[in-house]
């Protein structure tokens, strides 16, 4: 059997490891965010309160796993009531385990780690960040545009960081023609920890909290 093929049982055991430890602690919010803001900064805080609040509240919080803003919501959902989960990858570079993790799991690929992060999450909490950042964010608004995954809040957070990429899309997206200006509504902007449990409440308390059969089939075949 050549490299290639025995690759297939690595990417198999950590589609494995997910999907057992992970089904484990729903409700769960996803949170992203840039791994090189340090501890101190404004975003740091309100990333670990946004994640204690969650936590507080009943969500399992899930990170990255590496620095950053992934340390600050594993530091947040740490202190609070909820699991505090982390999703490390192997990287050459940058990405060290935070200390913050009740629930630890390491990927060396991507792909797998992706799955996880919208498998089971009840919302995505995107905290200003870099490339890893906005792919998270490209990505869920992908999957839930085609239907591929069922819809949940989307949540930018701090409106001055993404008001260029907002406008990009109105301006440029939406005029082009590339997306509808219906797929504007997938996502919302808010600045505080506060706004970010009042969007998510408000969404589950409008469509109900529990999925229905065809949502469920849907996270399944995910």
């Amino acid at each position: 059997m050549s490299r290639e093929s025995w690759k297939i049982f690595q990417i198999m055991a950590e589609f494995v490891a997910g999907f057992e430890h992970l089904s484990q602690i729903q409700p769960s919010v996803s949170i992203f965010g840039s791994s090189r803001t340090k501890p101190g900064h404004p975003y740091y805080a309100l990333t670990e309160e946004i994640a204690r609040k969650l936590s507080d509240a009943g969500f399992s919080v899930v990170s990255g796993g590496g620095p950053g803003l992934m340390e600050a919501a594993n530091k947040g959902a740490y202190a609070g009531k909820s699991p505090s989960v982390g999703l490390n990858i192997h990287l050459p570079h940058e990405q060290h385990a935070n200390p913050y993790q009740n629930i630890a799991l390491t990927f060396q690929h991507f792909f797998a780690r992706k799955v996880m992060f919208v498998k089971y999450a009840k919302a995505y909490v995107c905290m200003p960040g870099g490339f890893g950042t906005l792919d998270e964010l490209v990505e869920a608004l992908t999957l839930i545009q085609t239907g591929k995954s069922t819809r949940m809040p989307i949540i930018l957070v701090h409106a001055p960081f993404w008001a260029g990429l907002v406008d990009w899309f109105k301006k440029i997206l939406v005029a082009e023609g590339a997306i509808d200006n219906s797929d504007l509504d997938l996502f919302s902007v808010v600045n505080s920890a506060d706004e970010v449990l009042e969007v998510i409440f408000r969404y589950y308390e409008e469509s109900g909290f529990a999925p229905s059969e065809a949502e469920r089939e849907i996270k399944l075949n995910l």
